[in-house]
């Protein structure tokens, strides 16, 4: 895997053609990473999702959340997801997340609006080849991801040459940021391992277009 050093200590930039990928590491510490974790496993409404494979109902591998500024539901990959208010002044895991949102935003450059959650129980779950590319997104979105809990790998190719690869493990309290043309041009993975991992949390904050809510 080619990396770049960035211009903080800790932060590294992916390479590949088309590939604007910005690795920051630790921007939550020890601490505040378990913290906000116990939070958010305790206190998200966590919604099981299912899948038609050959005529049945198999459940996705791993459990998910949608979160934003507005209560309308969210469709992507044929899933629709039951919306949540980030604004709620009663919810724990709405307060967490927006303090999660107002750390990563200077360093992302950009505003969030919504935000999808995926919980990973064990390496039995993970989310195959996908690029984060619904059409309210617009053609070059600014992803931010934000890890808690276990380390995985998370890895990216090229949609035109799959030879073309990229590999990293993120820890608790990292932060990456996908944005340009890497949507279009590269499909990313979280791969299910056969190894002993705990539970993970990854939260991928993201802009909806105004006109589509």
């Amino acid at each position: 895997m080619a990396e770049q050093m960035g211009l903080f200590p800790g932060e590294d930039a992916l390479q590949g053609p088309d590939l604007d990928v910005l690795l920051r590491r630790s921007v939550f510490d020890e601490q505040q990473a378990l913290r906000l974790f116990d939070i958010l496993i305790e206190e998200t409404p966590w919604q099981q999702d299912y899948i038609t494979m050959y005529g049945k109902q198999t459940p996705i591998p791993r459990r998910t959340a949608w979160f934003g500024e507005t209560t309308a539901p969210y469709t992507y990959s044929g899933i629709t997801m039951a919306a949540h208010d980030w604004n709620e002044p009663d919810s724990k895991a709405a307060a967490a997340i927006l303090e999660i949102r107002r750390t990563i935003e200077p360093i992302a450059e950009t505003t969030f609006n919504s935000l999808l959650l995926n919980r990973y129980d064990s390496g039995k779950d993970g989310v195959a080849w996908h690029a984060d590319d619904e059409k309210e997104l617009g053609p070059n979105p600014t992803i931010g991801s934000v890890t808690f809990g276990a380390t995985r790998k998370f890895q990216l190719r090229r949609r035109d040459d799959s030879s073309i690869k990229q590999e990293v493990e993120l820890h608790s309290g990292d932060l990456l940021v996908m944005r340009g043309a890497t949507q279009q041009e590269w499909l990313h993975q979280v791969p299910k391992t056969s190894r002993e991992v705990g539970v993970r949390i990854n939260l991928t904050f993201r802009t909806i277009a105004q006109s589509s809510k």
